[in-house]
């Protein structure tokens, strides 16, 4: 007779904070009465793994992806938790298990008060019972959103409310509340920006004035900006944004549609000038030496008296910490010829500092053959003139794509910052 197969168990608890297991037993109580329930039946537990995720969606619980992991290598062949919810809410996740069980690697997953089993009766009811719990998932979510559809038609926008205005509720009723505080704040904002004012002036002006948000921090210019284009503030919202659905709030505006449409036209973008169309090369790779704001990217045009407009791209502090930095702008070029001569102080005075990561290997290796090629096209024996990672970073400044350019600076574990017009890694100071 076939000795029965031992079982070793992993117990496994899991409890999401989303709105649809807010009544679950905590990930605790889960563990203690799992533990009491092998005890009395004389279980094997191996190894207990918790995680606190949903399970509404296929691969992106990380501790469960490794226990179905060391169930194929053998460690467990067995799950002890409390529900068949708490391992899948999705066919995928259910997917899995079941395809465990055929191959006899996943022998029995036990709760606390079925077991399943690799027959096919046990292993049906599992599957119904976590489509279930799917289809109960599905059906909260399409609740969800016809409910907050409602509000919509209603005139209450979800989420919180923007800034000058504030969530409360009165008698059991939510509404969206003009916050006295603030709100004249916002609307000379937009009267301000509708005569000329720019997004730096507005943000001046609001820290001049002290007006912040109730956790007292300071405005930042992309939030002016997003004020700005708000049209919450006049009385209609779109709710997702850029789904085309409109609705009339029915909360008080604190401008008009006329004052709206008029800012509007004054921060208008032309078409072939949008904001993001340009990638700037080092946008984001160094920082202000004077006020540590991120550095960033900048296009001008120069007009000469007899030809075309010359193009030139600065480089300078955001001022996002301080609005009155005095760094100064730094030419692309400019700053090009710095990360030049700081490479060369580098590979003369610290060669060990320099590591060549995949990608500098490769563009190695292709200027390597580059260099072969015009070197024996030019009847020159390559191997009479030795080079290095100098002329190799001189050759991807006057030729090579911004990957390329930016990979440059993946070869150093330095901050970089801008100071004087010169990149620095501060580490004087």
């Amino acid at each position: 007779m076939e000795e029965a197969q031992e079982i070793r168990y992993c117990l496994y608890a899991r409890k999401s904070s989303e709105s649809d297991e807010r009544q679950a037993m905590s990930i605790d109580s889960q563990i203690k009465e799992m533990e009491e329930l092998a005890t009395k039946d004389e279980l094997n537990v191996a190894g207990i793994k918790k995680e606190s995720h949903s399970a509404k969606i296929s691969g992106k619980r990380p501790v469960f992806m490794q226990l179905l992991e060391e169930i194929r290598n053998g460690m467990f062949n067995g799950i002890l938790t409390w529900a068949p919810d708490r391992l899948s809410r999705n066919a995928g996740d259910l997917g899995m298990l079941v395809d465990l069980m055929d191959q006899e690697k996943l022998v029995q997953i036990k709760t606390y008060s079925q077991n399943f089993s690799n027959n096919p009766n046990e292993k049906f009811l599992l599957m119904i019972l976590c489509s279930q719990a799917k289809l109960e998932n599905d059906q909260k979510g399409i609740n969800v959103k016809r409910g907050i559809r409602a509000k919509c038609d209603k005139g209450w926008r979800p989420g919180p409310a923007p800034l000058g205005y504030i969530n409360r509720s009165f008698n059991g009723v939510k509404e969206i509340a003009i916050d006295t505080d603030r709100a004249h704040f916002i609307t000379k904002m937009f009267k301000k920006a509708s005569k000329g004012a720019s997004g730096r002036d507005l943000l001046a002006w609001s820290k001049k004035a002290g007006f912040t948000f109730k956790s007292g921090k300071p405005l930042v210019l992309s939030q002016v900006y997003r004020i700005l284009a708000d049209t919450f503030y006049y009385g209609d919202f779109e709710y997702p944004q850029k789904s085309g659905n409109w609705y009339k709030g029915s909360h008080e505006s604190l401008i008009t549609k006329d004052l709206y449409d008029k800012v509007r036209e004054e921060y208008k973008v032309p078409e072939k000038t949008k904001w993001g169309s340009k990638v700037f090369t080092y946008k984001g790779i160094l920082k202000c030496a004077s006020c540590k704001s991120t550095v960033v990217g900048e296009e001008r045009y120069r007009n000469r008296k007899y030809a075309k407009p010359r193009h030139h791209i600065y480089y300078h502090c955001s001022r996002q910490k301080d609005f009155n930095c005095q760094e100064p702008y730094v030419t692309e070029k400019g700053l090009e010829k710095s990360l030049l001569k700081f490479i060369n102080f580098v590979y003369i005075a610290h060669p060990k500092n320099i590591k060549l990561t995949e990608g500098v290997q490769e563009g190695l290796e292709h200027f390597g053959k580059v260099r072969e090629d015009l070197l024996l096209h030019q009847n020159i024996n390559p191997k009479s003139q030795v080079w290095d990672i100098r002329d190799y970073a001189e050759y991807v400044l006057s030729n090579g794509d911004a990957k390329k350019k930016r990979e440059l600076f993946d070869m150093f574990d330095y901050q970089f910052y801008l100071q004087n017009k010169n990149i620095t890694t501060l580490r004087a100071h």
